[in-house]
């Protein structure tokens, strides 16, 4: 009997607790072998999902599809068949102590033939990751920040690792700010320096590292004696009004030189396009891992892309039901009035179900709380057909998953689309940096869980370093990564994009 098992987390074999591979893969594999399948189709994969919420179960069945039909005509066959036997079992191995693995596999693998049902209440069909259920979710959660704050008593920053973010780190911001004064000095003593200086922030937050730079550029200004504040305009950039709204009372003391604009962070032309070639620094932390992405992988020599489909369990229905006098049937249709109205308006228009605004509000954490995804592969016709971002073609994976054995990557669609659209507004002489959750190579996919995960009510997913910098070479940009210098332990990595000498 030959089985494959790609054990991922391999730094957790070895240190005072190593994990006990056997006592994770033992029982799969016997469930596996009072089953039927051929196991010479099976993929065992393990993973060490680190955050605690998150949309696995501890294990799970992925299918691996099979295109028939005319793959030439579309990236993603009109069709697709289940190759015989051919399929994936995942495993959380972080929870795999805690649960009977082998009468969950086998309930998995008699549920893959129709024997038994899963009883999986399903929110949507099965569709690309970037177009799930589970980003309306997100979106939804910046849309009603304030009152998923007020239901939990604490700000979404206190959920970051650190319990806020890098870009309030005074020695981060200083050494930022000290290099754009070299430079407006260097221009300035060639009369190249214009009259109005322009900062970009992405993702404001309460304002409070807006609040850091400015202060911190006030400062540093006055000890520097150019007069740069007066001339500076500081916009900072948002999808979510309630947001603006608390750093403007944030940065009150700069009111005068601070701008505000709600903006999509995917297009931000939309928004800035009369800034083209005149910002000097756009200044983004925490904002590219929360953003749409699909997943593709390379598997047997085969190009796929990852499909999910977000579902309640039965039990976890049933329970959301109870909750809001409904049938575990009329939860999925509860949940997408919830994402269409906001559990404001949704305490309105569903009042037998929802008798006050916390009511909805409660809805919509425990649904949060209880939503899975289902995961399948699906063919790949052609790189070249399928788009990352709209000026973006997918023909840009193909050196990192042709870099060597089977992988699983992330393509951060979201953040590509941003970054491609950003790039035109800076100055000759400006930057793009970026705090945020960067792998610097693409073999880390092969040793860790980089998402998706949960953060309170949005999601988070580790960034494709090496496709971006692939893909700003290709724009004319060079792009640098290097860990973040002034935290000790943490995952944070600063990216640097400007125009290529």
């Amino acid at each position: 009997m030959a089985v494959l098992v790609d054990f991922r987390p391999t730094g957790k074999l070895r240190g005072s607790k190593p994990v006990d591979v056997a006592a994770a893969l033992g029982p799969v594999v016997d469930a596996l072998a009072e089953d039927s399948v051929d196991l010479s189709r099976v993929r065992v994969v393990c993973d060490w999902v680190q955050y605690r919420s998150n949309f696995r179960e501890v294990v799970d069945i992925r299918p691996i599809l099979a295109a028939h039909g005319q793959p030439e005509l579309t990236p993603v066959p009109l069709a697709a068949v289940v190759t015989e036997d051919e399929m994936e079992v995942a495993i959380d191995v972080r929870r795999s102590g805690d649960v009977d693995l082998k009468q969950l596999t086998g309930e998995l693998m008699r549920a893959r033939c129709g024997e038994v049902d899963l009883s999986r209440v399903y929110l949507e069909p099965w569709l690309a990751t970037s177009a799930s259920v589970i980003w309306e979710f997100n979106t939804l959660y910046w849309k009603a920040l304030d009152l998923w704050e007020q239901a939990t008593g604490r700000r979404y920053e206190q959920a970051l690792p650190g319990g806020q973010s890098d870009a309030r780190n005074r020695d981060a911001v200083r050494e930022m700010i000290t290099g754009l004064l070299g430079l407006w000095d260097s221009l300035a003593a060639r009369n190249a320096l214009p009259e109005e200086l322009y900062i970009v922030e992405l993702g404001v937050g309460n304002g409070s590292q807006a609040k850091t730079w400015l202060d911190e550029f006030v400062e540093l200004d006055r000890e520097h004696g150019k007069d740069y504040y007066r001339r500076l305009h500081y916009l900072m950039c948002d999808y979510s009004p309630h947001v603006l709204e608390l750093a403007r009372a944030t940065v009150a003391d700069h009111a005068q030189h601070v701008s505000s604009f709600v903006l999509d962070a995917t297009q931000p032309r939309t928004a800035l396009g009369f800034l083209r070639y005149k910002i000097f620094l756009v200044y983004i932390s925490n904002v590219y891992d929360n953003l749409p992405t699909d997943e593709v992988a390379q598997i047997g020599g085969h190009t796929y892309i990852v499909q999910t489909r977000a579902y309640l369990t039965r039990d976890a229905a049933a329970e959301i039901g109870q909750l809001t006098s409904a049938q575990p049937e009329q939860v999925p249709g509860l949940i997408r009035k919830l994402l269409r109205l906001g559990p404001a308006l949704l305490a309105e228009a569903a009042s037998a179900h929802f008798p006050s605004v916390e009511a909805a509000v409660e809805f919509w954490r425990r649904s949060w709380d209880a939503l899975r995804l289902e995961e399948r592969y699906l063919p790949l016709a052609g790189l070249d057909l399928y788009q990352i971002a709209p000026t973006v073609s997918g023909e840009m994976l193909r050196p990192l998953l042709e870099s060597g054995a089977t992988i699983r990557m992330h393509v951060n669609n979201g953040a590509v689309a941003s970054f491609v659209d950003t790039i035109p507004l800076l100055h000759p002489y400006g930057r793009l940096i970026c705090h945020d959750l960067f792998l610097t190579d693409v073999h880390a996919y092969r040793t860790g869980f980089r998402g998706p995960g949960k953060y309170d009510g949005s999601i988070v997913n580790w960034l494709n370093g090496p496709l971006l910098a692939h893909i700003g070479r290709r724009k004319g940009f060079d792009v640098d990564y290097q860990r973040f210098a002034h935290r000790t332990g943490t995952n944070i990595v600063t990216m640097t994009a400007q125009v290529r000498d």
